[in-house]
């Protein structure tokens, strides 16, 4: 694995300084960087249905968003300036937008998200605004400014078709040239404008919230089954005050609740089933039949494929496996290095497995690098 762009801080520096604490400019991270992907075949993404994207602009002050897929015409019709497309999950179809994703596996796997590239024209942007989650903005080619300010309770702008901060001022201006790497914390106010036609890789990272978790968690729960009883009130009296609601039924309903019941393994089950499921858009392709044996190759996951694991348990695309003992050690290496050698995990007597994922699409023999 390539080492992570921090301009010589070690992963352990940078996590110790600036993670989640302060901003972080790397000029030069990666001297000639070219971007990972060309206008056209960005475009061509945008204009799919199975990948995420929008088209920002702004028009005489007034911010306007469309989601993707985007035509080519559409595109076309943008103008000249002050417009921005923005694609998510490159890396899941561009072999060096995973590569560049890759060189950021310092933070675990179950919070790093996705890589979105963006293409702008002079001038465009998608306005000042805050993410809850850290971000690392990595400039291709062409230019950009970043407006910033530290981390405070923004007032957002009402009825902005985006999460707009309203009445921004920013604290500190950067310009970023090809190469140049910015962190960001969440919270940090920023604004964007193109210079020049440019492109910016942004690397992403997940941060679920309570509520988020506490909904799936019972989604979780009610798939597994709940105890179910029928409420019954065989010495009902006349009411006198009809719209109280009764202390049996109150009576009831939190006993049935009390019922509920979850233990850790549970949770640490539903949080890898959560943590590695694909999202609702993404399309896996089956494999076809190896054409060597599993001994003589080597195979990667596909970079779709989120596989986590949790002590004895193991969690692919949303789903869990508990292998044997003797397997989980060539299991955790396919799962940390997103590769490993065919004939470590045939040995480890993994073949049926390996050769299901495969037809699933959820890895492949290993591409030259």
């Amino acid at each position: 694995m390539e080492e992570a762009p921090l301009g010589g801080l070690s992963p352990q520096e940078f996590l110790r300084r600036h993670w989640q604490k302060r901003p972080l400019l790397v000029r030069g991270a990666l001297p000639g960087f070219r971007g990972v992907i060309a206008k056209r075949a960005l475009f061509a993404l945008a204009a799919r249905s199975d990948v995420e994207s929008r088209l920002v602009e702004r028009r005489d002050g007034r911010w306007q968003v469309a989601q993707g897929p985007l035509a080519a015409s559409r595109l076309r019709k943008a103008g000249a300036r002050g417009w921005t497309v923005l694609v998510n999950g490159v890396n899941h179809h561009c072999a060096a937008g995973e590569q560049l994703l890759r060189r950021f596996a310092f933070v675990p796997q179950a919070r790093l998200d996705d890589l979105m590239v963006s293409y702008a024209v002079p001038g465009g942007g998608v306005g000042p605004h805050f993410d809850s989650y850290d971000v690392f903005l990595l400039q291709g080619p062409g230019r950009r400014v970043w407006r910033l300010a530290r981390a405070r309770r923004f007032a957002l702008a009402a009825g902005a078709p985006l999460a707009r901060i309203a009445g921004f001022r920013a604290e500190e201006e950067l310009l970023l040239e090809p190469g140049d790497l910015l962190y960001l914390p969440p919270g940090w106010g920023h604004d964007g404008i193109a210079l020049d036609a440019c492109f910016t890789c942004s690397i992403g990272f997940r941060a679920p919230r309570g509520t988020e978790l506490a909904a799936a968690f019972l989604d979780f729960l009610h798939e597994r089954g709940f105890a179910d009883a029928t409420y019954r009130d065989p010495g009902l009296r006349p009411a006198a005050r009809p719209a109280r609601i009764s202390r049996e039924m109150a009576d009831f309903a939190a006993a049935q609740l009390a019922r509920v019941r979850w233990s850790r393994a549970d949770v640490e089950t539903f949080l890898g089933r959560f943590l590695s499921a694909p999202k609702p858009h993404l399309v896996f392709s089956p494999g076809s039949f190896f054409k060597t044996s599993l001994e003589k190759t080597s195979i990667e996951l596909n970079p779709k494929t989120q596989l986590l694991y949790r002590g004895r348990r193991f969690f692919i695309n949303g789903e869990v496996l508990i292998p044997r003992p003797g397997q989980r050690k060539a299991l955790a290496v396919l799962a940390d290095r997103r590769r490993a050698s065919g004939r470590v995990l045939a040995r480890a007597g993994l073949e049926d497995l390996i050769l299901q994922w495969h037809r699933h699409g959820f890895l492949r023999p290993a591409r030259g690098r």
